[in-house]
């Protein structure tokens, strides 16, 4: 799945992506940016 890395400016495809549920019921998906080793964060499914 793809993200946007804050740290590199771009999109990225993310390293160990994991869904969660934010604390207001909605889905999102986590993950490390495999360049820089920064957490990603993407809201939805």
């Amino acid at each position: 799945m793809q993200a946007y890395c804050v740290k590199c400016r771009e999109k990225r495809e993310m390293r160990n992506p994991q869904k969660i549920t934010m604390k207001n019921g909605k889905p999102a998906t986590t993950g490390i940016c495999p360049s820089c080793g920064t957490k990603m964060f993407k809201i939805g499914g």
